[in-house]
């Protein structure tokens, strides 16, 4: 049986109607819709700070605030399964050791996650079919850390008739996407491309994507607020889509990030910096208070 939310919840949390997860449809309209000002949430790593990483009660507990996006991570296994985890190795996020690459499934699941804390739970590594299962009819996924998984990744959407709740990324440019995986671009599996804007090659990038293919979104990283500004990226809700910007530390927003936004008290500053400046895609942390914030801002149904 699915376990939902924890026992308790932020403040934020408790001035939503968070009990209640949305149906996945008005999302994907929503994603695909440039016309819409609504500013789409993606909590990062699901629910993290209530529940471990990349876990089926992180995305349980995502959803049930009513996030619009999990963002997770896929590793393979030995025998050639995709689960959900972060990091090259199994260290730090359960009680292994060593890449998961290393293990076949079944020798995983002998495994527990940790939490955000590092300590124990009784909570197992899910399958990317799990996280999807999880998923349908609810919620949409990023699939970060995934593109040298992308057509064994399809393969699980196809098969759970997830295809069109998934968005995956990747930092490679438009040409190479084209030569690696050309036939599933365009379809109904949307991809994304990661721009560092500090990157000599930022601007022509966005240029070529725009020209051969308009993606559902561009995930944009700025480590000063001129190199957002001083850039093409105004051009990007011009072609129709979405633009992401991730709150999470100050090295992806140029310090208007979570802690600015809920530590520091001013998100105005911080996500409000963000949405000003054409954010019509948030990566977070702190999901529930960008909720709060967005709703009094009218901009999150």
């Amino acid at each position: 049986m699915r376990q939902l939310v924890p026992f308790f919840v932020t403040l934020a949390i408790s001035q939503l109607t968070v009990a209640q997860s949305r149906p996945v449809d008005p999302i994907i309209r929503q994603l695909h819709d440039p016309k819409s000002k609504q500013v789409l949430v993606v909590a990062h790593r699901g629910d993290w700070r209530d529940q471990p990483e990349n876990s089926v009660r992180a995305i349980e507990s995502a959803i049930a605030m009513g996030v619009d996006v999990v963002e997770i991570d896929l590793k393979k296994t030995k025998d050639g399964v995709l689960i959900l985890m972060h990091d090259e190795t199994i260290d730090r996020t359960t009680s292994g050791h060593g890449k998961p690459a290393d293990y076949t499934w079944a020798e995983l699941q002998k495994l527990t996650l940790r939490n955000g804390h590092g300590g124990p739970t009784r909570q197992r590594i899910p399958t990317f079919e799990d996280c999807m299962n999880t998923a349908k009819g609810r919620v949409m996924i990023n699939i970060d850390k995934g593109y040298d998984y992308y057509k064994d990744a399809y393969d699980v959407l196809v098969k759970t008739g997830t295809v069109d709740h998934a968005i995956i990324k990747s930092y490679k440019t438009y040409e190479e996407v084209k030569a690696e995986h050309g036939d599933l671009l365009g379809g109904k599996l949307a991809y994304m491309p990661i721009i560092n804007l500090s990157k000599a090659n930022a601007q022509t990038s966005i240029q070529s994507y725009e020209t051969n293919l308009r993606p559902v979104a561009y995930e944009l990283n700025f480590s000063t607020d001129s190199a957002l500004v001083n850039s093409n990226y105004q051009t990007i809700p011009q072609t129709g889509s979405k633009l992401w910007l991730n709150s999470l530390w100050a090295s992806q927003d140029a310090g208007h990030d979570d802690e600015r936004s809920v530590e520091e008290g001013n998100p105005n500053d911080g996500w409000g910096w963000l949405i000003d400046h054409g954010a019509t895609m948030i990566q977070t942390d702190r999901p529930a208070e960008l909720i709060a914030y967005l709703r009094n801002r009218k901009l999150h149904k």
